[in-house]
């Protein structure tokens, strides 16, 4: 069966207001003296990660299931993109020094993707997967009555219209195989400055919104706004996303 492509309907809100990531976690899997001949963005989505390492390595790769993602994504001069399946690629073997796929994995089929990294992946090479979960309002008061209001609409609101695979991410991907060498966990935050407009239109990216909307033919987030509106007020909130990293060697 084919795979399912959940994002090009909404590629342009996915474009522009998906988080992109801290340096920190680049740091993290691109340590000093590293090999940054050739990289792969796998499921590359707005091209926010091939756009980054189109910085640091010579040659990158990135691909995804979108083309419509694909049209909009990060443009440089050494970021070739095509659309591919992850689990079957075009690339010949032993080509790439980094192989990353983030938010992404947990669409795949998991021992498939990995067997592919095997081949496309130079031996040694880095393998980073990385995801994050449930945002949280106003981190310096996580009891907050806007927290609660968000954790209701993500378990209850729209928690029926999540798929399955949801389960990976609240579970930080630590029921996904990673049969690589020197594998490491690390975890970071990233803390954004958002209006209620720009975290609503976040929230639209989610799958589960957009799913809700194609069942419903209404937008759940209207309501969610008016709920969150007297606590975040007329200016800007912080926001913080949980991000984990499992990084190895192929």
């Amino acid at each position: 069966m084919p795979p399912i492509d959940r994002f090009s309907g909404h590629a342009d809100l996915y474009s522009n207001y998906r988080i992109d990531y801290p340096a920190e976690l680049y740091d993290f899997i691109l340590p000093a003296g590293s090999n940054r001949k050739t990289a792969w963005d796998c499921a590359t989505g707005n091209g926010q990660v091939a756009g980054f390492l189109a910085d640091v390595f010579e040659q990158v790769d990135a691909t995804d299931i979108s083309e419509t993602q694909l049209i909009l994504a990060v443009k440089k001069p050494n970021i070739h993109y095509q659309t591919s399946l992850a689990e079957q690629t075009p690339f010949a073997d032993q080509t790439f020094d980094l192989i990353t796929v983030a938010q992404a994995l947990h669409w795949f089929d998991v021992n498939a993707f990995h067997q592919e990294v095997r081949r496309v992946a130079k031996p040694g090479a880095v393998i980073a997967e990385w995801g994050y979960g449930l945002v949280q309002i106003d981190p310096s008061r996580p009891d907050s009555d806007m927290n609660t209001i968000m954790l209701d609409f993500y378990r209850n609101r729209v928690g029926p219209y999540w798929d399955p695979q949801r389960t990976y991410i609240d579970n930080a991907y630590s029921t996904l195989p990673f049969p690589f060498d020197n594998a490491k966990r690390a975890t970071f935050t990233a803390l954004r400055t958002w209006s209620l407009e720009r975290f609503l239109n976040y929230l639209r990216t989610w799958s589960a919104v957009r799913q809700y909307i194609h069942e419903n033919e209404e937008d759940p987030t209207i309501e969610l706004g008016e709920d969150l509106r007297q606590g975040w007020g007329d200016g800007e909130r912080e926001v913080q996303f949980p991000i984990f990293l499992r990084v190895g060697n192929v």
